[in-house]
Parts: structure tokens; C-alpha cells; sequence
């Protein structure tokens, strides 16, 4: 029984290898037939998500037909996504690029406001004591009044009173008492030359003349010759013109980047061309309600009086520069969903698309702070038809920068704490380093001989790049400045 089993056993191996072994010698056998051909499709995948798969045609979950992807499209020495274009193609496409840049960004606001007085040298005129005006020398708003000026005369009952007071003190010989009613009279608002012509002539005046406290313009003129006033009652308002208020308008989003001493720059139409410069005085600490804007008041120097309250002005607001940063155009940049990517152009017509992580968006440019390196150029006309392409095989990633080899090399921000010269050291203070997953920290590190030391000069911001993983042989062998025409390409003045 046992013997039958074995031989049973052993009939049943022999044909399954017969079965097995002649497809595997014969090229034309049967293995052959189930070999993957080069010529067909590895997988398809959708135009606009990579990440969607499948293994024969259709249709993707957006309604565009799938797209094969074959093996040569992954292999090769360059990386996965990376796309080459034929230069009649890239020049029937369009396809520009600009530099990533390392400088600071900086912001202008474009907006609208008013001129008005500089309500800091503005006064109000209130009389203290309740009478008639008798005569009102200032005769309309917006008439020039010197300081001194004679505005108005007052007839009061209650003036008249106090100084006939006055006059008995003085009469009487009692400075105690003299004091006590001259007091009295410029506490009701009496001119000191009043009270001295009043001790001079011994005789008392009907209507008390009141004169201008400062220079300036007459506005909000609330009174008439004749009119019955009370101390409540304002009787104009004087202001200077040789300095204004211009006051301005900011959206919500734009509140964060505006500063108290921040550059402005004003231009009106009645003077095509010209310019007035000023700067931020304050920053209203609420928002308006209805429109979600943010008043700021600007100060602006108005020598030549040709700047006059309620004119509808043009302004730009310059805010402080950041520190240096990589920052790439805004048009370069392509956002969708929450993935942010750019197309890489590699030189010799070939893209890729990689991903990076951003910082703030100044202007007309955007601060990079991951996935781009100092030396790369970013595609920003045609960039989203490269994208689409690269999308389909790319990895999304650039973990080294062009110019490594068989050296581990990488860029990283830094400012320079100090630097010896005969011995070619520096010490700087570094921004994270990605690649060696390095936090900020200080060290020395030495330069190479092909460096010009005059750009590591302590307090310099730099971009620097750093050679060799290993702590021990690191060293600096390439070093780039900051931009000094960002900018202005950023979207200042």
C-alpha cells in the first residue's frame, strides 16, 4: 500500500515538472506568452491625481479618459516625474521661468483716503461766560486768523459785574483782595492785556474783546453777530494746515502687515505725477463693521498749503522689510486642494514638479520655506500643463539640491556671527537643515579656499551651502547674498 502511495507520489511530481520546465526553456513556450511586453501599459491614471490607479482604461472620477503610464516612463536616470520638451514645444508653449531668489520681501498696499486737519493742532473757541456776541470779527469758515487776532467782543452781565469788583479792589488799596478778584476775571476767560488796560483807565467795559489762542484756519464757524451764547456753545474751531491727516482704509487680511511708522507714499489728481511722501501715525484698534476695513491715519508734511482737508487722495503703504528668505513669484506657485507644488525646470528641456512648503504671500511673490533650493528656476507661464504631465509619475520630491554629487551637499540659511580669516572659520547660526534633520543651532565651521570671505562678514544674512554629512569634514563651499532688487519685483514702490 505504502509502495503505491510513494510511486503514485512520485508520477504525479515528474509530470507536473514535464509540465513546468519546457515552458520555462522553450521562448516560445507559455511562460513566454505570460512575459509583461515593453509595448504595453504598465497601469492607468487619472490627468489631474496621480494617485488614482488602474489596470485597464476608463474614465477618471472627474470624467477624463485615464492615462497609460508604460515602463519606459519610469525608468532612466531621471528622477520619477520628471518631463522633457522638445524646444519647439517649449518655445510654441510658452514656457518662462524666473530664479528663486534669497532677499527680503516686502509689502505694498495700494488704497484710498481723505485729507483732513491734523486734529492734534486743532482747537475748539468756547466763551466761558454766558452774553451776546456784540461783534464777530471772523466772518465765515476758512478764513486764515494770525495768533492774537481779534475774533470776537462779548457783552456780558456777569463780566461787567466782576470787573467793577476788580476795580473797587483796586481802589481799595487790598492787594489780597485785588489778587483775589484779577484771579476772578481770567477765570472767566479776561485777556490779560484786558485786566492791565482796566487797571491802567479805572473803567470798566462793556463789550470784552477775545482774541485767537493759536494760527490757523477757521473752521465749523456755529455763531453770527448778535447770537445769544452759553459756555456750552462752541464758537469755532481753529486748525493749522502745514501738517494733514490723511486717513485710510485696509482690508481685513491686510491689517497683519502694516506697522506704526511704516513708509507712505500719496498722489492726487490734481497734481498728476507728483508725490507726497509720509508715514504711519496710528492704527485704529477696531474694524468697521459694515465695510470689514481697518482705518489707518498717515501724516504727511503740507508746507506749500496745497493739500487741503476733504480731498480724495491715492496712497501706497510700504511696510518693513522681512528678513532674507527664498521666495519665488506668485505666478509660480500652484495650490490645489491643500497641496502646493512647483514646477522645477532641470535645464536641457526637462521639468519636474515638486512640492514645497510655503511662508507668506508678500506682494507679488511668495516666501518659500521648503522644496527649493537657491540655484533652482521655477516655470511660471505654462506651468500647469508641465505639472499635469510631471503628476503622473512624480514623486513630489526634491530631497537634494542640483549640485550634489558623491558628496552630501546641501543649502541652508544662515547669518554670520563671526569669521577669522587666517584660519578660514566661521561661525554662523543656521536655520534647520532638512536633509540631516539638524535643528537651528551655532557652530564654526571652516571655507573653502574658493570662497571670497568678504561675503561672510559678520552680520550677514546668507544663504551657504554646506558640504559633506559627516560633522567632522563639513565645510562651506558656496555662499549667496541676499537680492538687493526683490523687493521691488515683490510689489513695492
Amino acid at each position: 500500500m505504502n509502495k503505491f502511495i510513494l510511486t503514485t507520489a512520485a508520477l504525479m511530481i515528474g509530470a507536473a515538472a514535464g509540465y513546468y520546465l519546457p515552458g520555462q526553456l522553450n521562448p516560445t513556450g507559455t511562460g513566454a506568452a505570460e512575459a509583461k511586453d515593453p509595448n504595453e501599459p504598465l497601469y492607468w491614471v487619472a490627468p489631474m491625481d496621480p494617485n488614482y490607479k488602474r489596470d485597464k482604461p476608463g474614465l477618471s472620477p472627474m470624467g477624463m479618459d485615464l492615462v497609460p503610464v508604460y515602463e519606459e516612463d519610469l525608468a532612466g536616470g531621471d528622477s520619477p516625474g520628471t518631463v522633457s520638451i522638445d524646444p519647439v514645444v517649449e518655445n510654441n508653449l510658452g514656457v518662462r521661468t524666473a530664479p528663486v531668489w534669497f532677499s527680503p520681501l516686502q509689502a505694498k498696499i495700494s488704497t484710498v483716503g481723505y485729507v483732513g486737519y491734523d486734529e492734534e493742532q486743532q482747537q475748539d473757541v468756547h466763551s466761558r461766560i454766558a452774553g451776546w456776541l456784540e461783534v464777530l470779527h471772523v466772518k465765515a469758515d476758512g478764513e486764515f486768523v494770525e495768533e492774537g487776532a481779534l475774533l470776537y467782543e462779548i457783552y456780558s452781565p456777569e463780566l461787567v459785574t466782576a470787573q467793577e469788583e476788580y476795580l473797587t479792589a483796586v481802589r481799595s488799596g487790598n492787594r489780597y483782595l485785588r489778587k483775589a478778584s484779577a484771579e476772578k476775571l481770567v477765570a472767566l476767560g479776561v485777556p490779560e492785556q484786558v485786566i492791565g488796560q482796566l487797571r491802567k483807565t479805572g473803567k470798566a467795559l462793556n463789550s470784552i474783546p477775545f482774541y485767537a489762542p493759536r494760527a490757523g484756519y477757521v473752521s465749523m464757524l456755529k455763531v453770527r453777530q448778535g447770537m445769544y451764547i452759553k459756555p456750552a456753545t462752541r464758537v469755532m474751531r481753529i486748525g493749522a494746515l502745514d501738517q494733514v491727516w490723511v486717513i485710510a482704509e485696509l482690508f481685513e487680511r491686510q491689517a497683519a502687515q502694516i506697522r506704526k511708522g511704516d513708509s507712505a507714499r500719496m498722489q492726487l489728481d490734481f497734481q498728476p505725477g507728483r508725490y507726497w511722501g509720509g508715514s504711519v501715525d496710528y492704527i485704529y484698534p477696531s474694524l468697521n463693521e459694515k465695510t470689514r476695513t481697518l482705518r489707518v491715519r498717515l501724516r504727511f508734511g503740507n508746507p506749500d498749503l496745497d493739500l487741503k482737508p476733504g480731498m480724495f487722495a491715492r496712497v501706497d503703504l510700504l511696510a518693513q522689510p522681512t528678513g532674507e528668505v527664498l521666495n519665488i513669484p506668485a505666478s509660480a506657485l500652484i495650490e490645489t486642494g491643500d497641496s502646493q507644488r512647483a514646477v522645477v525646470a532641470l535645464g536641457e528641456g526637462k521639468y519636474k514638479s515638486v512640492e514645497v512648503k510655503t511662508g507668506a504671500r508678500i506682494g507679488e511673490r511668495v516666501a518659500i520655506l521648503d522644496g527649493l533650493y537657491p540655484e533652482d528656476r521655477v516655470v511660471t507661464s505654462a506651468q500647469f500643463m508641465l505639472d499635469s504631465e510631471s503628476a503622473i509619475s512624480s514623486d513630489f520630491l526634491r530631497m537634494t539640491p542640483p549640485t550634489m554629487g558623491l558628496i552630501e551637499e546641501t543649502w541652508a540659511q544662515a547669518e554670520v556671527r563671526e569669521m577669522d580669516a587666517d584660519s578660514r572659520k566661521v561661525v554662523l547660526k543656521h536655520a534647520p537643515i532638512r536633509m540631516w534633520q539638524q535643528p537651528e543651532m551655532v557652530m564654526e565651521v571652516p571655507v573653502d579656499e574658493a570662497v571670497d570671505l568678504n561675503l561672510l562678514q559678520p552680520g550677514n544674512a546668507v544663504q551657504v551651502l554646506l558640504n559633506g554629512a559627516d560633522m567632522g569634514e563639513l565645510k562651506i563651499t558656496d555662499v549667496i547674498l541676499p537680492q538687493p532688487k526683490a523687493p521691488r519685483e515683490g510689489g513695492v514702490m
